[in-house]
């Protein structure tokens, strides 16, 4: 039997995947690069973004049109099990809760059995991963979260906090280094409500990580910023550990308190500055990712304005820009929503304010020299990460594999990239 995953969303989607990969491979079942191979086609979902979800909703009933079968999980197994049924209506649902029977679904669905696994559990599949050899790793250390931000529907798709064995997520660490992993890539929901339920929190994970054996570094995944407060100092300390890329993903979302109050979000923009200049202050070069939320429902000209200013002043080293779209299930859905002209242009806007403030910062690195660990190839050039999470193109790349580090002069910048 052959199986073909097609992948949506973020990192953890993105480790969820590769534990699906770790379960089919023990079950005999062989991954294939193409969907035109497979026996079944298992698509991973995710349900963030409308546009992604229109998306992933024309790929399903497309491959359904075409005579594939498919077992379709992630985040819109969870959430969206009624657009599932109206755009691909014999495929197989496999909610996360329940990926670990993914094999046993694939071999039902194969035999034209439409399978639907839905039970709510709390589970820690990190069990099942198998890490494979390759530069980077992903470790999923929790699904779920505390939170119950207005604008969000992965609440509803991922279910309330779980936090996953210390124990085997230092194991899966311990496994992926000893296959070759030069990067780790911590990923959650919510890294920063990890282990709320076991009464720990990712510094002390993160402690227990810098004291391991091997050549590797870590990236923490993203933040919420209201837990930073419990345990920030020790956050900053064990950041400072060469275990670690100089890198934190916190997203602020609005630069507005009024309009941080109705998301739900719940620190303030005081409370936001303080972190970064800490952060700063004590960490040397450190990137700083945050996200932002363009055309929020409750979202004026006036909130919009201080959201440019809150970019102008903290300039984070990375920005990601997003246009408010309503989810199904998230309450901002049931507010009266702003024109999407409006939205766009507030969106257009912002982002030409970003890649100034990021081409500014990155042209500092030029002249300067960097250890980078090398994690990508292409046709055109190789790419790797420097210590502070930069992400490096190398032209010129003849004797470099992946997985090696080299000592690299930065030549030139984009907004996004550092080349080399």
């Amino acid at each position: 039997m052959k199986a073909y995953i097609r992948t949506y969303g973020c990192t953890l989607n993105q480790a969820d995947s590769d534990i699906m990969r770790s379960i089919l491979k023990s079950n005999n079942i062989e991954l294939v690069d193409n969907e035109k191979e497979a026996d079944a086609v298992v698509v991973n979902t995710c349900t963030v973004k409308n546009a992604t979800s229109q998306k992933i909703l024309y790929k399903l009933n497309n491959l359904e049109n075409d005579g594939k079968k498919l077992i379709v999980t992630g985040c819109m197994a969870s959430a969206n099990k009624d657009l599932i049924e109206k755009y691909a209506p014999n495929a197989s649902i496999v909610t996360i809760p329940n990926m670990e029977r993914i094999a046993s679904a694939f071999l039902d669905t194969v035999e034209n059995k439409k399978v639907v696994l839905d039970a709510y559990a709390k589970k820690d599949r990190i069990l099942f991963l198998d890490p494979a050899k390759d530069a980077i790793a992903r470790v999923p250390v929790n699904d779920g979260c505390t939170s119950s931000c207005s604008f969000c529907e992965t609440k509803f798709a991922r279910g309330a906090l779980n936090s996953f064995s210390e124990e085997l997520i230092l194991k899966a660490i311990e496994n992926s280094i000893r296959n070759g992993a030069k990067e780790i890539q911590l990923t959650s929901q919510d890294m920063g409500a990890y282990g709320l339920d076991k009464n720990t929190n990712i510094a002390e994970l993160m402690q227990k990580i810098s004291a391991m054996d091997g050549n590797f570094k870590v990236r923490v995944g993203m933040l919420n910023p209201e837990h930073l407060h419990r345990y920030f100092d020790e956050f900053a300390d064990a950041l400072k550990s060469d275990k670690f890329y100089k890198f934190v993903h916190i997203p602020v979302q609005s630069g507005s308190n009024k309009v941080l109050k109705d998301m739900r979000r719940m620190y303030t923009i005081e409370q936001f500055d303080s972190y970064v200049k800490k952060l700063r202050d004590n960490i040397p070069d450190i990137t700083i990712e945050t996200d932002m939320i363009v055309g929020f429902p409750t979202e004026t000209e006036n909130d919009f304005e201080k959201s440019v200013e809150f970019i102008k002043r903290t300039k984070p080293e990375v920005t990601n820009i997003s246009r408010f779209g309503a989810r199904p299930h998230a309450s901002a859905s049931q507010m009266t929503q702003i024109p999407r002209g409006t939205i766009k242009q507030r969106s257009m806007m912002l982002s030409r304010v970003v890649r100034s403030i990021q081409h500014e910062i990155n042209d500092r690195f030029i002249g300067k020299r960097f250890d980078v660990i090398i994690t990508e190839s292409n046709r055109k050039s190789i790419n790797g990460r420097n210590p502070n999470y930069k992400q490096v193109v190398i032209v010129n790349s003849q004797n470099m594999r992946i997985g090696s580090t080299h000592k690299v002069l930065i030549n030139s910048a984009s907004a996004n990239v550092l080349y080399a």
